[in-house]
């Protein structure tokens, strides 16, 4: 980190005018309809102020104190990936040409405005850099992912109230973040304590009303990082887990989870590194031409695995299983990590509570048949 300042709280403002100034569309959190969403931030007064979150398997509240704090609350079911990933994307569009031929072209884009995200956990950092390997770092890279990435800049704050779904200390990847961001916060009563990890975050900096550090701020957010690594009680077990669980395929297990799994895709939706899709056609009512669409799918969906007339994972329980196998075991061997970066969404946002943590430990911990 390339040096630190104190900006206290009565100027955080200046943080979303100076992005705004510098022709950034500003992202920050919010609270709506009970939950923290990203959105555009043009003030300090949209930001969630003294929110704190309880956040529990199947069950998220949302408390309004008079704390001064915006940040006192782990994530949301969005993430990062939204923005960068889209849900719904034209690839290309054909259309006829005078003559009744079909010409096909590249879907039409506006120029993408640069993004400014506050707010942004280890975690999604994590997340983001995993998301980065698959779309621009493979043998292809994806230009639309690419070009809504080059324009990001990253403010990120460190965690101090993990959610009792949170594990990110069990992953290696929270709740401190330490690379992939321009800017990171640490959040005290009185103001943020600011360091820099790119030049970008170094040139805001030297725009910001900062004063000096001082030894007892740095040795508060210390404090505040041992805490929340030590009130995380989910862990996930270190390591490539592929042979483990495979060698566990007939496990009963699977069918136990399977009996409460409603398969909606819920765990893969707010997953801030599944990245599934699929394609098709939406043809112009007129008939005059069509646009190819990229949607976000779920391994879940009993036609994510339809092959030429077979359904190769016809049961919630090989969906499950598929999963949770390649999330933790097969992505070591793609992507160098497992597909986990303990955020804990899968956990909160599914519909009856499926423990990812303790699904794994109940499959690892029983033998094999």
């Amino acid at each position: 980190m390339d040096g630190t300042g104190f900006l206290q709280r009565e100027h955080f403002g200046e943080l979303i005018r100076i992005l705004a100034g510098r022709g950034y569309r500003v992202i920050g959190p919010q609270l709506r309809d009970g939950a923290i969403v990203y959105d555009d931030l043009s003030e300090v007064a949209q930001l969630p102020s003294g929110v704190i979150m309880d956040v529990q398997p199947a069950r998220v509240h949302a408390t309004v104190t008079q704390l001064p704090r915006y940040f006192s609350w782990a994530n949301g079911p969005q993430a990062l990936k939204p923005l960068l990933f889209r849900p719904v994307e034209t690839l290309w569009q054909a259309c006829r040409d005078d003559k009744g031929r079909l010409e096909f072209s590249a879907a039409d884009e506006q120029e993408a405005r640069p993004l400014a995200v506050i707010g942004v956990r280890a975690c999604d950092l994590a997340a983001l850099e995993l998301q980065d390997r698959h779309f621009l770092q493979g043998e292809y890279s994806d230009p639309h992912y690419a070009r809504r990435r080059e324009g990001l800049l990253l403010v990120a704050v460190n965690c101090t109230h993990p959610d009792a779904t949170c594990f990110c200390a069990s992953t290696g990847d929270g709740p401190q973040a330490r690379t992939g961001f321009d800017l990171v916060l640490d959040e005290l009563d009185t103001g943020f304590i600011i360091g820099a990890g790119s030049k970008r975050g170094t040139a805001l900096m030297e725009d910001l009303s900062l004063l000096p550090v001082r030894e007892d701020q740095l040795a508060k957010a210390a404090v505040s990082h041992q805490a929340a690594r030590e009130a995380q009680t989910r862990a996930l077990p270190p390591g490539d887990l592929y042979d483990a669980l495979a060698a566990r395929r007939e496990h009963p297990h699977w069918q136990a989870v399977a009996e409460r799994c409603l398969s909606c895709g819920n765990c893969t939706s707010v997953c801030p590194t599944c990245f599934c899709s699929h394609e098709r056609e939406q043809p112009r009512l007129d008939g005059s031409g069509s646009v190819h669409l990229r949607e976000w799918d779920s391994c879940f969906s009993e036609g994510h695995s339809y092959i030429t007339g077979l359904v190769i994972r016809a049961e919630p329980r090989h969906r499950y299983r598929q999963w949770l196998t390649h999330k933790l075991g097969a992505w070591h061997r793609q992507y160098g990590r497992s597909g986990c970066v303990g955020c804990g969404r899968c956990i909160a946002w599914c519909p009856v509570g499926i423990d990812l943590c303790e699904e794994t430990a109940a499959v690892l911990g029983g033998g094999h048949d």
